[in-house]
């Protein structure tokens, strides 16, 4: 950048035959401008200048000095409108030029051949892009500079591609030889920021309806522009020798100055006047997407980490969690719309680009990195549990299903350097016609949409629940399993608004039928779009999961323990359930839930029964509680269910399930490519669930009304277990129904009618009930 001091400019005739030849050539395109050139002599144009006058300009000579004089504009001029008007004329003009290198052999020799002017061009480039990411002016409402800014940092970008090359790996090795590489990245990545932040200006401002349709067109405007270089530096990072580059630039990655556009782009928000813009509203979505896109190809790099490079300062790694909440809220965000009721969208005619896709992509990433995912769990994890608590039949249409209707199409845009200059010159002087730049649309099949779609869904939630000990803290532990359990008491529909969820008793059962389709249909997309590695994780989450439910209620009212018994009953009779024993937790043991046919007897195995008993939070391995009350186990039934009535308010919630995790040895890789481990060997490392000894006591929390302590062997707690529900008049879970359905209805006893509307209602759980011993019960 040293020719602008070193070469004088010439006498003023020179300069001010310059300034008359961008203002009256610029307007020419390259088509036109080879026209003209086909019919004059000695490669010359006439033009007029300001006073009328007619002036001779010699094209070779304006090619050779062009670069140099608008530099000197550049560093002489202010950062008024006036300049900024006259450099985009300027840019347009040379754009025309290069675009005629091809024909004029001429041009050729002086804008690429000569390595001075060559030189002198990057230059230019280099120097537009460090004053427009210096700019932080802000003007009021009518003024054009924020579309002049946005205007000119895209048409600097897209100059490198006739200067250098449209392919992108030739401008690349170019680029990177410049020995300012650093500067011309941190100033092209600030240049778009500001643009980007003068874009969130425009969209919050309000119009009113009268005046609204000029304003949207400029706002439309701004957002092409945007877009447009942003793509430029998508297609940067695109290449593996930039971005690898890239990742070495401390301002950018370290410090988090990508993350800080990355942070602008995704908090866009569009205000009421423009809602309704169906081009802006996919402009901005199209945006996010691609601003997703590069920090995705940041993530995949393999020489450097840049996760690792984010968190290696408190204020970037705050900064990663900050964007990562806004990539989980946008997630969220498109979760939420249904898309039963889409119908024709906007999407299906202006692509909204793969904005959900890669934002799953990059959840992927994100909950698979130790720095964040703890802090993934605890912000997504309601979302997630949600998700699972849809009626089943809209949970299969959203996620098991290869027919999903609202698929994602990506575009690129077709940049128009010389429309684009030209659409910004002439509106603010007049009704310029509207510009819209095509968009090169690309999508993939519908069927490989929705499996990528549900295999990434997988891959977070086996992300979350996988434990490696040597890498984990130990806190984390179950910790997303602990934090589920939780969130499935909340409402979903404030998570959620606008699906069909299920409620009350069936609740339990409708989470773990989800749950169950989810593995039958992630097995089904293995080994293409998903490894064993995941569907194993997934599957021990569903066992986890599953047995936590049986184990207590998630309803959060008064009746806890009763209300989950009911849905471990719902859940049993439809489901096979899977133990967390030490055959299911081995590598052979951890069986498909669709293979497995016959209803589940948790209580009849001595492990499964452990699980279940220490799941209750006040059985949580306090030996004082086991110790106070080792006598009941010789009492009979009734002073049994006598003690768990008197009890039943202080049974414990699904969060218990920490402590039993903790014997729980679970070693894993989610099988995502940033995984320390790459997924291999997983199978083996799985460990043994370690249950209670024996000869330990063991608190039992039965919805029935029974609280024993029981001291026996593996096979003599079996037999108990048989024995104990042959004396027993109703099951279980017929037990939990009833005792919920008396605080509904107290004087149930005194209502005959009542009284024989439940005897035949449980008797369709497993044991037939009779009215006279119903009556007795009540």
């Amino acid at each position: 950048m040293k020719h602008a001091r070193e070469e004088p400019f010439g006498n003023a005739e020179r300069v001010i035959d310059l300034i008359s030849a961008v203002n009256e050539l610029h307007g020419f395109s390259s088509q036109e401008l080879n026209k003209i050139l086909r019919d004059s002599e000695n490669f010359s144009i006439h033009c007029y200048n300001k006073k009328g006058s007619s002036i001779k300009v010699d094209v070779e000579k304006l090619a050779r000095f062009l670069p140099l004089h608008l530099i000197a504009v550049l560093i002489s001029s202010g950062r008024d409108e006036e300049s900024f008007r006259y450099l985009l004329r300027g840019i347009r003009l040379l754009h025309s030029l290069l675009d005629l290198t091809s024909r004029h052999i001429k041009l050729e020799q002086i804008l690429l051949d000569d390595v001075k002017v060559s030189e002198q061009l990057l230059d230019l480039v280099f120097y537009l892009l460090i004053v427009l990411g210096h700019y932080r002016q802000d003007y009021h409402d009518s003024s054009p500079m924020r579309m002049l800014h946005s205007t000119l940092v895209a048409c600097s970008l897209y100059l490198l591609t006739g200067c250098i090359s449209s392919q992108w790996q030739d401008l690349v090795q170019v680029v990177l030889a410049h020995p300012k590489i650093d500067i011309f990245m941190d100033a092209t990545f600030g240049a778009v920021h500001v643009s980007i932040m003068f874009l969130q200006i425009k969209l919050s401002e309000q119009h009113s309806d009268v005046c609204l349709h000029p304003h949207e067109q400029v706002v439309n405007f701004i957002c092409q522009q945007c877009e447009a270089s942003l793509q430029f530096l998508q297609s940067l990072c695109q290449q593996k020798v930039f971005r690898e580059r890239l990742l070495r630039n401390k301002e950018l990655c370290a410090k988090g100055g990508v993350l800080f556009l990355a942070q602008s782009i995704l908090k866009l928000s569009i205000m009421p006047p423009f809602v309704e813009s169906s081009t802006v509203v996919t402009s901005v979505s199209r945006l996010k997407a691609k601003v997703l896109s590069i920090l995705l190809h940041l993530c995949e790099a393999e020489s450097i980490s840049y996760l690792d490079e984010v968190a290696s300062s408190p204020e970037s790694l705050d900064l990663a969690k900050s964007v990562s909440l806004e990539v989980f809220d946008l997630l969220r965000t498109a979760l939420i719309k249904d898309p039963k009721h889409f119908g024709s969208c906007m999407g299906r005619t202006y692509p909204t680009g793969l904005l959900q896709l890669n934002a799953m992509r990059l959840a992927d990433i994100f909950s698979d990195d130790s720095n964040f995912r703890s802090y993934i769990t605890m912000c997504f994890t309601e979302v997630l549990s949600a998700i699972f608590s849809l009626s089943h039949r809209d949970f299969l249409f959203i996620w098991c299903s290869s027919e999903f209707p609202t698929r994602e199409e990506d575009a690129t845009v077709e940049y128009d350097l010389f429309a684009a200059a030209g659409w910004a010159l002439d509106t603010v002087s007049s009704s310029a016609t509207k510009v819209e730049f095509s968009l090169i649309q690309s999508s993939m099949p519908q069927a490989s949409y929705a499996h990528n779609r549900t295999s990434l869904f997988v891959k977070v939630i086996a992300n979350l629940h996988c434990f490696i000990p040597n890498i984990c803290e130990e806190q984390e532990r179950n910790l997303f399993l602990n934090k589920f359990l939780g969130c499935l008491r909340m409402d979903p529909s404030k998570v959620l608004p606008g699906f069909s969820f299920t409620s009350g008793p069936q609740k339990a059962s409708t989470v773990c039928r989800n749950l169950r389709s989810l593995l039958s249909h992630a097995e089904s997309l293995t080994p293409i779009f998903l490894n064993e590695e995941d569907v194993t994780l997934l599957r021990i989450f569903f066992q986890q999961l599953e047995s936590s439910i049986n184990s207590a209620e998630i309803e959060g009212d008064q009746v806890q323990i009763q209300e989950s018994k009911f849905e471990e009953s719902v859940s049993c009779d439809k489901f096979s359930k899977l133990n967390l024993s030490e055959h299911h937790q081995s590598s052979r043991g951890c069986q498909s839930p669709v293979q497995s046919k016959e209803p589940s007897n948790l209580l009849n195995n001595a492990n499964g029964g452990d699980l279940r008993e220490e799941m209750s939070e006040n059985s949580a391995f306090q030996e004082d509680r086991f110790d106070s009350r080792s006598n009941l186990m010789d009492q009979g039934d009734d002073m049994m269910r006598q003690d768990n009535r008197e009890n039943k308010d202080k049974v414990g919630m699904p969060g218990s399930s920490r402590e039993v995790d903790k014997d729980v040895q679970i070693v894993g890789s989610s099988g995502s490519d940033t995984s320390p481990l790459g997924g291999k060997n997983f199978v083996d490392q799985v460990e043994n669930v370690e249950f209670p000894k024996p000869n330990e006591p063991i608190k039992e929390s039965v919805f029935g009304g029974v609280q024993e302590e029981e001291k026996v062997e593996t096979v003599q707690s079996e037999e108990k277990q048989q024995r104990k529900r042959k004396r027993t008049i109703m099951n279980d879970n017929q037990m939990a129904l009833i005792e919920r359905a008396l605080l509904d209805e107290p004087d149930m006893q005194r209502n005959t009618s009542s009284i024989r509307l439940w005897a035949s209602r449980l008797s369709h759980h497993v044991r037939n009930i009779y009215f006279t011993l119903y009556e007795n019960y009540n």
